[in-house]
């Protein structure tokens, strides 16, 4: 998922961004807004049990 498809999905749950913020800040803020946990990419173990996340196949935790 590119940036630009991120600031979409911000835009559309109405979360309320920055501009300098990086794509992992972007993602991570529509996880809270869908009341989900906010762990993109941030697994110190470097693995995931949310499989029903939906953007489980773009995070470097898998």
């Amino acid at each position: 998922m590119r940036v630009p498809e991120v600031r979409a999905i911000t835009k559309e749950k109405g979360v309320k961004v920055i501009s300098s913020m990086r794509k992992e800040e972007f993602i991570r803020a529509v996880q809270r807004a869908e009341g989900h946990c906010d762990c993109f990419r941030a697994a110190a173990t470097r693995q995931c049990d949310q499989v029903a996340c939906l953007r489980r196949s773009d995070c470097s935790t898998l």
